[in-house]
């Protein structure tokens, strides 16, 4: 009898049975019971779904990254600075900018799953790959929504920190190819060139060439489905084919 009145009461809780499913699944991923769930209801809404609030205000989960980045970046600076005394305020930026970059903002936001929750109607397969760090952030701004600062510092630190931040193995992460490439050759004084062009040899989706020229000579080429993508395999690529100088000039 105690199990049918205990279940009744929960469910009681929720408008719908998808409520209460959505309920449990958040709870087994943050560690807790969420307080209100429409916070987190609006970190998974895709502006596709047009939705907006009695005031007329869209529905989505955009501001709600805006509020996550924030809150990520001022607990992980916090890390940094208590748990690198010697590092500058260069290296700590540095750091930072590695721990929340895209790349690990999207492996993040992978590994928690979040993208099963998304309401959209766009197609799962046709989001680009940063809709995981972005609905990671989101998730971070609902979190802190529902629970305030300290709580939301707890789970950053629980659930993100101490799992994922190797300080010793991000010190070598490189963020980009791109930036370290710049960087070398104009440290070098060498001149380099990103010569991009519209490349749509396979059909209907749309693919940009780039040659990357290094004093005047073509080191690396490479195609994605935009600019900055392309410019940064190749610059990975030209990476390779200097990684012996670059290092030795990086103290590597």
């Amino acid at each position: 009898m105690k199990r049918i009145i205990k279940k009744i009461f929960k469910t009681s809780r929720f408008q719908t049975p998808e409520d209460g499913i959505f309920f449990d699944k958040l709870t087994s991923i943050l560690g807790f019971k969420p307080d209100n769930i429409e916070h987190y209801r609006r970190a998974f809404t895709h502006r596709s779904m047009n939705k907006t609030d009695e005031n007329g205000h869209a529905v989505n989960y955009e501001r709600l990254e805006f509020l996550g980045d924030a809150m990520l970046g001022s607990v992980i600076a916090a890390h940094l600075f208590s748990k690198v005394p010697n590092g500058d305020e260069g290296y700590l930026t540095k750091m930072r900018s590695k721990i929340v970059s895209r790349e690990h903002l999207n492996e993040l936001g992978k590994d928690f799953k979040l993208i099963q929750f998304v309401e959209s109607k766009v197609a799962t397969q046709h989001f680009g790959e940063n809709v995981h760090g972005n609905i990671f952030e989101a998730f971070i701004g609902a979190i802190y929504l529902d629970k305030g600062f300290n709580f939301c510092e707890k789970f950053i630190q629980n659930k993100i920190i101490k799992p994922y931040v190797d300080i010793d193995r991000l010190e070598g992460k490189v963020i980009s190819y791109k930036s370290l490439l710049i960087e070398w050759c104009q440290k070098e004084k060498k001149a380099f060139q990103y010569e991009t062009y519209d490349d749509n040899a396979t059909g209907n989706v749309k693919y940009f060439g780039v040659k990357l020229h290094i004093d005047g000579a073509v080191v690396a080429k490479a195609r994605a489905t935009s600019k900055k993508k392309a410019e940064e395999i190749a610059s990975k690529r030209a990476y390779f084919v200097f990684q012996s100088q670059i290092d030795i000039k990086n103290g590597a």
